[in-house]
């Protein structure tokens, strides 16, 4: 771990940043990016707004009564995605290994270019280069792990940087709010605010015991990222372009309850997938093999989602578009691709703060206990994808063997 350097790069404000870029006019003011209507979600909020409250994810109707003034845009999930694949190809072009954590995040092993480059040099000439090839502002962090150079990212902002020497990690840390830790959300916040503990100070100075009783397993991870200590590696990006599933019956079969639930199935599960690998599809397709081998496929675009409610009614539709030969089927598929980055907040430009919380919260479920823990009622009766790791997790796509059902 001593000898590891490891970068953390953010893009600030990363949809406002796109908006101001192409909108000068738009420099300096409150600008507020996501859902039009009162029902929608902030994907984005410039600095600006942030002083009278403002912050991803709240309801739109809300921080249009923080901030009346702001200006509000909907957002453009392709237009990020194409200045996002801009500082991606800078950063791949420049760095031996590199992780993209999400549409506007990456870490980047540096470990052993100090011989040939001085490591906060070449930084900060790889910070200057996508400023000036991009036209965004991006912000970094730099030290020996993954945790603490994005705590010091999230320190140098707005468009700065900050490098953390080896051993100044405790340091660093100690004097600023548990809140800055990865992985402390709201209810492990109150529950540290009700130890009286607020500073990650006093969890350095803690046994580790402690907050394990407290916390559970979570509370020695904690703990450890709280004393600057992190090995986690960095997972090599591979840009995925597609994702399906198909399914072989044992039987050739015209069961529409069976081909439909099947169907809906495995399109609610790669949604799932989409989800968590924080990834939108713009094109879906749906694959028919018939029992004498004929194999048709039928396609749509659609803007850019990983929405169940939306991706489902069009699978259905291809299908019902498909299927009209009228023979038994012996194979189906359903497949997403030109994908993009970016999480379902993305997405949100429409939806309301409803059901981003239900996707939330199903997913959530999906996460702790498997993918078939929370299912719709119309999918009983077909078989739906199994449960598989993060097909986004970095690592080359695994090519599976039709799986009977």
């Amino acid at each position: 771990m001593k000898n590891r350097s490891i970068i953390h790069l953010d893009l600030d404000t990363f949809f406002v940043s796109v908006e101001r870029r192409l909108n000068s006019e738009l420099e300096n003011k409150p600008l507020i990016v996501g859902g039009m209507g009162d029902r929608g979600v902030v994907a984005a909020a410039s600095y600006e707004t942030r002083k009278f409250g403002v912050h991803s994810g709240m309801a739109m109707k809300v921080a249009r009564q923080l901030c009346p003034q702001a200006t509000v845009i909907k957002g453009d999930s392709s237009l990020y995605t194409k200045h996002s694949h801009i500082v991606t190809d800078i950063i791949k072009s420049s760095v031996p290994s590199f992780e993209k954590a999400s549409i506007d995040e990456f870490y980047a092993d540096l470990s052993g270019m100090d011989k040939f480059f001085g490591i906060r040099k070449f930084a900060h000439e790889l910070r200057q280069t996508i400023i000036k090839e991009s036209g965004l502002p991006i912000s970094f962090g730099l030290s020996q792990n993954k945790v603490v150079s994005k705590i010091a990212t999230g320190e140098a902002k707005p468009n700065d940087e900050l490098c953390i020497n080896n051993g100044e990690e405790k340091n660093f840390l100690a004097p600023l709010s548990v809140r800055r830790i990865p992985m402390i959300g709201n209810k492990t916040f109150q529950k540290l605010l009700n130890l009286g503990i607020r500073d990650i100070r006093t969890i350095q100075e803690m046994p580790v015991e402690m907050l394990e009783s407290v916390l559970g397993k979570n509370g020695r991870i904690i703990w450890k990222r709280a004393q600057g200590i992190d090995d986690s590696p960095i997972i090599p990006f591979h840009e995925r372009k597609s994702i399906s599933a198909e399914r072989t019956f044992n039987r050739d079969t015209t069961d529409m309850i069976k081909l439909e639930a099947t169907l809906r199935g495995m399109a609610e599960n790669l949604a799932y997938q989409l989800r968590r690998g924080d990834k939108l599809t713009s094109c879906v397709s749906v694959k028919i093999r018939y029992s004498d081998f004929q194999t048709y496929t039928k396609q749509a675009k659609i803007p850019y989602t990983s929405a169940d409610h939306i991706l489902i009614p069009k699978i259905e539709e291809l299908f019902k578009h498909l299927y009209n030969r009228r023979l038994l089927i012996r194979l189906i598929g359903v497949k997403y691709t030109h994908l993009t980055g970016g999480n379902y907040q993305i997405n949100l430009f429409d939806d309301s703060e409803k059901m981003l919380n239900l996707y939330n919260a199903m997913d959530k479920i999906r996460n702790r206990y498997g993918d078939h823990a929370v299912v719709r009622v119309s999918t009983i009766g077909g078989n739906g994808v199994g449960r598989m790791e993060n097909p986004f997790n970095g690592e080359p796509p695994i090519v599976l063997a039709h799986r009977q059902q």
